[in-house]
């Protein structure tokens, strides 16, 4: 993948706002209802086309599209795998349990997102079943994407499904587990022969601490990271690492995240992936102040890092210059200005239908972190490096 050899690059982290009549489509289609599909491929062209002309006016050098043709970003996966089916009921965070205002307050704001927090269950074998739909998103993008530098594609981690999707059939998270690595391996293959990066998806390895682990004690919560960061590696086995990229959050929402377990804690179970870069928070109130974990925790000399430096569940924009600073923080914590990418602290659009962020404030605040990039670029090479 490209590294910033001659500027901070700007990317993001991958789902982007979609039109209302696609969203609405997506939703339903999820639902079971019978749609168009014809419909919905054009809706989906549009809106890829839309998002990637954004991205580029805004300044990302290292785009994809946006997840248009997706519902959730983990939540699409049986369109590829069978072996889903009912509903999951999905324990609740303690951030909800503890703030029970806040769910009321965020039922209100988006009244659909119960089918999504009840993604369907694993009731079968999973099986990795239809390429179709990932090699037509991947053409799509290539036939679409060619202004930028480069182009990524996401897919979820196994870890992320086993813990949305949950199972009633294997009677072991392990083997549940490896099952959907051997299963999502062959997505990941397709966007890797597609000529694209892979990022995987993984909130799992930070998010789910308070969640589906929150009974389980630090050290055994660390030993669950560490299964699936194995899990991780199965699946992209034979892809070269420095074709993937893996993400990383605490959930992409405007919680209080209180309950979120400490970067420094995870920072060396993360450095087990097979990976070429990492994906992380660092924009979120309650994450800005973890650049201490990477120079505590050094990142790996393989590794790049793209530290989120936009917050994306609010509609406030970051001047340039705070975007700067905190990439001149991340150079100076990783030691190299070329192993530092701009980056999101997650997607504008996980969900079709929940936008915490508004469509035109997105390419907004796309534009800052590019403009910031700009700016700490300047600093850090000493130059103009003005596109």
């Amino acid at each position: 993948m490209l590294m910033s050899d001659e500027r901070i690059l700007v990317s993001h982290v991958g789902s982007l706002p979609r039109p209302e009549h696609l969203s609405d489509l997506l939703i339903r289609q999820e639902a079971g209802e019978a749609i168009d599909a014809a419909a919905l491929a054009r809706e989906a062209e549009q809106a890829t086309a839309h998002v990637i002309d954004r991205q580029m006016a805004a300044g990302v050098d290292i785009g994809n599209d946006g997840e248009q043709s997706r519902v959730g970003f983990q939540t699409y996966v049986p369109r590829c795998l069978c072996g889903f089916g009912g509903e999951s009921k999905r324990p609740q965070a303690r951030d909800q349990s503890a703030f029970p205002s806040y769910v009321r307050q965020a039922a209100q704001r988006f009244p659909h997102m119960a089918r999504a927090m009840n993604a369907p269950a694993a009731v079968a074998e999973v099986r990795y079943v239809n390429g179709a739909p990932i090699r037509e998103d991947a053409a799509r993008l290539r036939r679409l994407g060619g202004g930028f530098r480069e182009c990524f594609m996401t897919a979820p981690s196994p870890g992320i499904v086993a813990t949305t999707m949950l199972d009633q059939h294997y009677g072991s998270h392990e083997a549940y587990l490896m099952a959907l690595a051997k299963a999502l391996a062959e997505e990941y293959r397709a966007i890797h022969e597609a000529g694209l990066i892979l990022q995987i998806d993984a909130p799992d390895l930070a998010m789910e601490r308070h969640r589906f682990f929150d009974d389980l004690s630090d050290a055994e919560f660390l030993r669950r990271v560490e299964l699936h960061v194995a899990a991780i590696n199965a699946g992209i086995a034979g892809i070269p690492r420095g074709r993937v990229r893996l993400h990383v959050c605490w959930g992409n929402n405007d919680g209080p995240h209180i309950h979120d377990v400490p970067m420094a804690e995870i920072l060396p179970e993360l450095y087990r992936a097979e990976v070429g870069a990492l994906s992380i928070e660092f924009a979120n109130p309650r994450h800005q102040h973890e650049y201490a974990a990477l120079r505590a925790n050094p990142l790996p000399s393989h590794m790049l890092l793209m530290p989120g430096v936009l917050d994306t569940t609010t509609n406030v924009v970051e001047h340039p210059e705070v975007v700067a600073r905190r990439l001149e923080e991340a150079v100076a914590a990783v030691g190299d200005r070329e192993r530092v990418i701009a980056g999101t602290d997650c997607g504008f659009g996980t969900f079709a239908g929940r936008e915490y962020v508004a469509e035109e404030i997105v390419w907004v605040k796309l534009a800052a972190a590019a403009a910031g990039a700009r700016i700490a670029s300047g600093r850090l090479w000493g130059r103009d490096v003005s596109r």
